[in-house]
């Protein structure tokens, strides 16, 4: 029974007897067979070959790692060393052999020599357990098994669902805080002074929003769009900003601690990387020499511009839509169609908002399969694995942060501050004219950009990553068999070796790769990103972050236990490089919120207005709402006869021969007033104070809880000091005799 356990499967296509592909796949096979790995050939359509390495390769390693004990050594072959370690320890010698013509497996499978190389989902205990208690939907809200998952698919994945499991159970206070702030949000929905005040302001003539042949509008005609806008935009939101900010901090650390915890009871926190890859290389090679640490100032140098070249398109993709945007408000305000040009405002934003994801999709495809970082491997040379997924994962989640923040950062911090005013424009082109913020804010603007993205994001784009590799599987069962549907008598007898069902059943299942585990990862960051950097504005993003969550995780399992090929185990005692990208979003939500409450809400105006402008401090009242008068006072006036030449107006409230818009500008000149600075000033005031206060908190909260348990740091130094006590008994001889 133990002669049909194999460790890996290699697909061939059948070459012609002589042709080159079949030379080169007999070379490498050969190579392998010097290394005393036992290799078994199935045909069917395809040429499958079994790889079972020889057991003294495993020996060699638990040498190496000074974790080899007598009961191992002494031990039946396939019960000394974990499958995860078979498998890893057989992919590195199998990608690291090297044929007569230098090349290795991965150049072979780049000329179609081999096809496939993978190792087998088998059916063994663990297997069933994990597909009982992980991998359907029937077990949604039941805890993962994360000791059955570091078994079967190694640390660094068990690692990655213990972290997403962690996120997803703290996701659930920033949730509730965010239904909080709704909620607190709504029960002034029809009592906010603010937005009654634009209800009632059916006397209040608005400048055109676009040039040609648009009226006049009255501001009470917005008062339901006013209405959500301060469901929004209040105070809770500054306190929810707040309470994110250390929510993300407290995460953080939380996780640190469950990754200690974690990571001790496996015992990997004295593993070493470094010491791992040089052992494989021995094992591979005695005559291995390592390849030392290099750095190039000149290759960071190319780097580093062909980041910012990429920076540059990016932001020039972003001008696209800024553009889109633009001509679409002007094109729906023209519209005959009542409902478009009524709400045209909103209709550019949310058609904006779905072409932002759709260009998402594109450029992550884009991404995924060429541009600059093809280059990098060549310019970089890591030195490891991990370091080269390192520096893959800081530059690609820049490129992705770029993609997926773009366009909200032209809402968030640009639109409606750089479009001029009337009579002086700043227009594309000379034509079309930049957007105006509603009378109430550009918060709402932010808040339908981000619902539209992150609801697509969370259907099309999770439904879309399930069915696809369903579909696939399910196109290549009936794809790859025919031969044995025509040749059923022909091939009876070789149709009960019990290999080939099994690595017929394998093949069938989608390719998984290095970037299988590194894509999920960079899903989460981006998500992640979304649920704290302008989440002032989106208080129901870590809601939805939460139900993606609990079903991503159990479609992640059934796609990896179900739908895809094995993945390689590989062993990790932390999450990598994501651990400092998760800090940087932890800072930038700071920097971003921060923003969002000075710059993009109204709430420092509403602020300035009430201490230092309002009746309450001219009268002295306590009795009245304190910010009564604020839209008046924040409208700005504007006569007609100062319109651009080529601007078509449609008088149709004649005798008003001035009209308003959203500023504060002087009725003579259009010059900034004076209360302009006064705002001005309070709003860099407040995001200096919310930086620094929020920072400090973020910095106390980092210090109030230590990264690692204490019963973790006992453990260990009571290993420490077992170890030292029980040196061999020579040691004892160095004692001064009393």
């Amino acid at each position: 029974q133990n002669e049909e356990k194999w460790d890996f499967v290699l697909v061939s296509d059948i070459h012609e007897m002589g042709s080159q592909k079949e030379i080169k796949r007999k070379k490498f096979l050969d190579e392998l067979s010097k290394k005393g790995f036992t290799i078994k050939k199935i045909e069917d359509t395809k040429l499958f070959y079994g790889v079972r390495a020889p057991q003294d390769v495993f020996l060699k390693y638990q040498h190496l790692q000074r974790k080899a004990d007598s009961r191992q050594q002494n031990s039946s072959a396939h019960e000394d060393v974990e499958e995860t370690t078979r498998i890893r320890i057989v992919n590195f010698i199998l990608r690291n052999t090297v044929t007569p013509d230098f090349e290795k497996l991965h150049d072979l499978m780049k000329k179609k020599v081999f096809e496939a190389a993978f190792p087998l989902h088998k059916k063994e205990e663990i297997r069933e357990i994990l597909k009982e208690k992980w991998a359907r939907w029937g077990v949604i809200f039941k805890e993962q098994p994360i000791k059955e998952i570091r078994h079967y698919f190694g640390e660094k994945v068990a690692l990655y669902f213990a972290w997403l499991g962690w996120y997803t159970y703290l996701l659930v206070f920033a949730a509730l805080a965010g239904l909080v702030t709704i909620v607190a949000g709504t029960t002034v929905f029809s009592s906010s002074q603010v937005s009654k005040e634009i209800c009632d302001a059916n006397t209040t003539f608005m400048c055109p929003l676009c040039d040609q042949n648009c009226s006049f509008w009255v501001l009470s005609d917005t008062c339901t769009y006013a209405k959500v806008t301060h469901v929004i935009d209040n105070e809770a939101t500054v306190a929810f900003a707040m309470f994110m900010a250390v929510w993300a901090t407290v995460f953080l650390e939380l996780w640190k601690r469950e990754r200690a915890a974690v990571v001790t009871k496996w015992n990997l926190h004295e593993w070493d990387e470094d010491e791992e890859e040089l052992a494989l290389q021995l094992i591979n090679n005695l005559q291995h020499k390592p390849r030392w640490y290099q750095h190039s100032y000149f290759c960071s140098t190319i780097i580093l511009i062909l980041a910012l070249l990429l920076i540059t398109v990016l932001i020039g993709i972003a001008h696209m839509l800024i553009i889109y945007r633009a001509v679409a408000m002007a094109l729906f305000m023209q519209s005959e169609v009542t409902l478009l040009s009524k709400h045209a405002n909103t209709m550019a934003v949310l058609t904006g908002a779905v072409l932002h994801y759709i260009t998402i999709i594109i450029m992550t495809k884009a991404r995924s399969r060429t541009g600059p970082w093809a280059l990098l491997p060549f310019l970089e040379e890591p030195r490891t694995l991990s370091q080269q997924e390192n520096s893959f994962a800081v530059k690609i989640f820049i490129f992705q942060f770029f993609t997926n923040f773009s366009s909200l950062i032209y809402v968030a911090f640009f639109l409606g501050r750089i479009n001029g005013h009337p009579g002086q424009y700043m227009r594309i082109a000379g034509r079309w004219r930049l957007e105006e913020c509603h009378p109430s804010g550009c918060i709402t603007d932010l808040f339908i950009q981000m619902a539209v993205i992150m609801l697509l994001k969370q259907t099309i784009s999770n439904i879309m990553e399930y069915l696809i590799p369903l579909i696939s599987h399910e196109l290549r069962k009936k794809r790859k068999r025919p031969k044995k549907t025509s040749m059923m008598l022909g091939e009876e007898e070789e149709a009960e070796d019990p290999c080939k069902k099994q690595w017929l059943s394998n093949y069938e299942l989608n390719e998984v790769n290095f970037f299988s585990l590194f894509n999920e990862y960079l899903e989460m960051a981006i998500q992640y990103s979304f649920t704290t950097i302008f989440v002032a504005a989106f208080p129901l993003a870590p809601l939805l972050a939460l139900i993606n969550n609990v079903i991503e995780i159990h479609m992640d399992a059934i796609k990896m236990m179900r739908l895809h090929r094995r993945m390689v185990p590989r062993k990790a005692k932390d999450i990598g490089i994501w651990l400092q990208v998760l800090e940087a979003i932890g800072i930038l939500a700071v920097i971003g919120n921060g923003l969002v409450i000075a710059i993009t809400s109204d709430f420092i105006p509403v602020q300035v207005y009430k201490y230092m402008y309002s009746p309450c401090r001219r009268e002295n009242r306590t009795s009245m709402d304190c910010s009564t008068g604020y839209i008046n006072n924040s409208l700005s006036v504007f006569r007609i006869q100062d319109f651009e030449p080529h601007t078509k107006v449609l008088l149709e409230f004649k005798g008003h021969q001035i009209k308003e818009y959203r500023d504060y500008r002087n009725a003579d000149d259009y010059t900034y007033t004076v209360q302009f600075w006064h705002v001005f000033a309070a709003r860099l005031a407040f995001l200096i104070i919310f930086e620094h206060v929020a920072l400090c908190v973020k910095l106390i909260a980092a210090w109030y809880i230590p990264d690692i348990p204490q019963w973790v740091k006992n453990k260990i130094l009571k290993e420490k000091y077992d170890n030292l006590r029980n040196e061999p008994r020579w040691v004892m001889r160095w004692k001064v005799p009393g």
